[in-house]
C-alpha cells in the first residue's frame, strides 16, 4: 500500500497504461471550527474540471482532506495521480508515512492519542487505492495559479453555506 503514495524511483516512468491526472486541492474554514469549504481542480489530457463543496460546521484540516477525497472520487478509471496541496498535514501524512504508522498503531498517534479525522483518512485511503498517487506540497497563498484557484473555490463553498 505505501508504495502507492511515494515518488517512483529516479528515472522510472509512471506506468504507461494509466492516464496521468493532476489534482490541485485546498481547504478553508471561517473560524476553526466553523463553516468550511474545499476546492479541487483536476487536469487530464487538456480537460480542466473544477469541484467545490463544504460543511457548515467543520475544521480546516477536514476540508483539506475532503478536497483530495472529492478529487479522487471524480476519477472514472485507475490513474497516475499527482496531487498538489498546500496542506502539510495532508502531504506529510503520505510522504512521511504518518498513515502507515497510525494504521500500524491501531489509529493512534505516537503519543497514544486517537488519530484526528480518522473517518476521512480511511475514506481517502479507499479512494486512492485504485490509483498510483503522488503527493506534492505547494506554498499556499503564493503565486501558484492553480492553488489560488482552489482557494477561491473553497471560499466560494463557504459563502454558499453561509
Amino acid at each position: 500500500m505505501t508504495d502507492l503514495f511515494n515518488e517512483a524511483p529516479a528515472g522510472e516512468p509512471p506506468p504507461a497504461q494509466l492516464p496521468r491526472v493532476v489534482i490541485y486541492t485546498d481547504g478553508a474554514c471561517s473560524g476553526n471550527p466553523g463553516p468550511g469549504g474545499w476546492g479541487a481542480v483536476l487536469r487530464w489530457n487538456g480537460v480542466v474540471k473544477e469541484l467545490h463543496g463544504g460543511d457548515p460546521a467543520t475544521t480546516n484540516n477536514r476540508m483539506e482532506i475532503m478536497a483530495v477525497i472529492e478529487g479522487l472520487k471524480a476519477l472514472r478509471a485507475p490513474s497516475t495521480v499527482h496531487v498538489h496541496s498546500d496542506s502539510s498535514y495532508v502531504v506529510n501524512a503520505f510522504r512521511k508515512r504518518w498513515l502507515d504508522n497510525w494504521q500500524r498503531n491501531g489509529w493512534r498517534t505516537s503519543s497514544g492519542k486517537p488519530v484526528e479525522n480518522q473517518d476521512l483518512w480511511r475514506e481517502l485511503l479507499a479512494c486512492a487505492a485504485p490509483h498510483r498517487v503522488v503527493f506534492g506540497w505547494v506554498e499556499g497563498h503564493a503565486n501558484d495559479k492553480m492553488n489560488n484557484r482552489c482557494d477561491e473555490l473553497a471560499r466560494l463553498a463557504i459563502k454558499e453555506r453561509a
